[in-house]
């Protein structure tokens, strides 16, 4: 998808999108297929889809879909061609609109249907139908596909994950984040003797031949990423959380049946992770969906109220990245996370994955505050630090549907740029009420990133505009340059200021020693502090609370 090319195309549509990230990507180009995938052009625009109708058959040994998707939309503006997304490999056979086929034409993985002049405010629906082999995931969750497997007893067990690569690599949908539907309904018939777990509440199976039909009802918007279906010889349990309030949400878990007993007592877990999150931010959105685990042959994806879970019932991430002393499962903690960013507050543009993934990734870190300390998540949080790795921006070019997964920075780093807003804020209190009172005014809404510099603003009566844009539209971490002049007084004179890509960049930042610091507010100009009982060996710059380098100036 990526070239590294100069061209006039990227420096005019950077210049548009990405100005303060100076010219990061300027000597990126991306080419006619990215922006039909990225762009939110008029055949787009003109049209909001409010409801989904996805009815598909699942051809196992053929690795094959075939079905229809039927699209309830209202008209936005006057239209009479509009733009739907589809893999290239897919293929779309017929489109009915009113009783009539409508004509249409692809363009890489878009496609262009004409219709009857429709006027702005009008309400209509048309069906698609269509049929192919979906493309199967190399290395998922990150390479998105179907994968085809079968579990230890050698009956088929098939799952998908598609975030970044788009739905539209199994169903035809207007593919883009800045669209969800209001709710959606799942159809899909599977051969009997396996079950299809798909998102929202079952309403009912319904035999056809040597198929069941499994409809699923999902009743809030919905990423179109988020639209799964898992499919095997699932056991079934349930389980309830009882939030502070009293009420009861329903949670279900879907699991190979060699791993029912296992699993009854792992997924034990998850009520405590939904009472940090509540506590932190407020119950858990998606109430009356239903909460649920599906286990997946992959590690993970935060399938709205139908999570997938392929950690193997192991603490930390396989085993591994979480402190020894700890237990906890991350799959579990960063999956329910995303049911509140990601999957209720949603980003316009992928972009701005940000949104998504800086908010979970620093909510595994609250989770570890809540049941064990803030010693704890300090500690848990610089176990992150080494996977940050300063390459480009936490925040990418829009309208071309782009995410770079060589980095990580959109997880760890942006982790660590909440954790150390929190730090800069320097009031616990403000900083918890900012996260709940953001959360609860966007909750089950789409959002730019904008949106949460001005609610920080707002809340702190700072403008921390150059903050954000040092760290999000910049690679670079900015560096805190100190003198040091020793004193008569077993004190040292200490001189000090920021070198950052931003040159009003204004941070507070604490130094002093192991039984003392003191917050300091540097400017790209020098002052200087006396700090006793302090030398250059006791000197300590918090970088357990701040994500910068420090660099002495000789």
């Amino acid at each position: 998808m990526l070239n590294k090319l100069i061209s006039l195309f990227a420096i005019v549509l950077l210049s548009m999108n990405m100005h303060a990230q100076r010219d990061f990507y300027a000597t990126y180009s991306f080419d006619h297929a990215d922006t039909l995938r990225g762009m939110l052009r008029p055949e787009r625009t003109a049209f909001d889809v409010h409801f989904y109708e996805l009815d598909i058959k699942v051809d196992v040994e053929g690795q094959a879909l075939e079905g229809h998707v039927n699209i309830h939309y209202n008209a936005v503006e006057d239209f009479d061609r509009l733009q739907l997304d589809l893999y290239r490999n897919m293929k779309i056979s017929k489109v009915a609109f009113n009783g009539k086929e409508l004509e249409f034409e692809r363009d890489e993985d878009a496609v262009f249907i004409n219709f009857p002049p429709q006027e702005k405010g009008t309400n209509g629906s048309f069906k698609v139908y269509y049929n192919g082999i979906p493309r199967v995931a190399r290395q998922p969750p990150w390479d998105g596909g179907f994968v085809w497997t079968t579990d230890s007893r050698g009956k088929p067990w098939i799952g998908v994950a598609c975030e970044g690569d788009g739905a539209s690599l199994w169903w035809p949908n207007k593919d883009h984040l800045s669209d969800e539907p209001d709710s959606m309904a799942i159809r899909v018939s599977v051969p009997k003797g396996l079950t299809c777990i798909a998102n929202g509440n079952l309403q009912s199976v319904n035999a056809e031949g040597d198929y069941n039909q499994f409809n699923w009802f999902v009743g809030y918007p919905i990423n179109n990423y988020n639209v799964t279906v898992n499919i095997a010889a699932y056991a079934h349990f349930t389980d309830t959380y009882m939030a502070k309030d009293g009420s009861k949400l329903a949670m279900d878990y879907y699991v190979l049946q060699e791993n029912e007993e296992k699993a009854k007592k792992h997924f034990q877990q998850s009520n405590g992770v939904l009472e940090a999150f509540e506590h932190y931010f407020g119950k858990y959105p998606f109430w009356e969906d239903g909460f649920a685990l599906v286990e997946t042959p992959y590690l993970g994806m935060e399938h709205q109220s139908a999570i997938a879970y392929g950690n193997q019932y192991k603490r930390g991430y396989l085993g591994r990245m979480i402190p020894r002393d700890m237990n906890w499962d991350y799959i579990i903690v960063h999956e329910t996370g995303h049911e509140y960013f990601g999957n209720s507050i949603s980003c316009d543009d992928l972009a701005e994955m940000w949104i998504h993934e800086s908010f979970t990734t620093y909510m595994e870190a609250l989770y570890v505050e809540y049941h064990y300390s803030k010693k704890d998540a300090i500690r848990y949080l610089i176990s992150q630090r080494p996977f940050i790795s300063n390459t480009q921006p936490i925040i990418g070019p829009k309208d071309v549907n782009w995410e770079d997964w060589t980095s990580s920075d959109h997880y760890f780093k942006g982790s660590w740029v909440l954790h150390t807003l929190r730090s800069a804020i320097n009031d616990d209190q403000k900083w918890f009420d900012i996260l709940k009172g953001f959360y609860q005014k966007h909750k089950i809404s789409n959002i730019r990133s904008e949106d949460f510099f001005d609610y920080v603003k707002e809340a702190t009566g700072k403008d921390y505009g150059a903050f954000f844009e040092q760290y999000l539209y910049h690679p670079s971490l900015p560096t805190l340059q100190y003198k040091i002049k020793d004193l008569d007084d077993n004190s040292i004179e200490f001189s000090y200021k920021w070198q950052a890509s931003v040159k009003n960049f204004d941070m507070p930042v604490r130094v002093g020693n192991k039984e003392e610091d003191k917050l300091i507010f540097p400017t790209n100009e020098w002052k200087s502090i006396k700090l006793n009982n302090t030398n250059k060996e006791k000197l300590r710059i918090r970088k357990d609370l701040f994500l910068i380098h420090s660099e002495e100036v000789i």
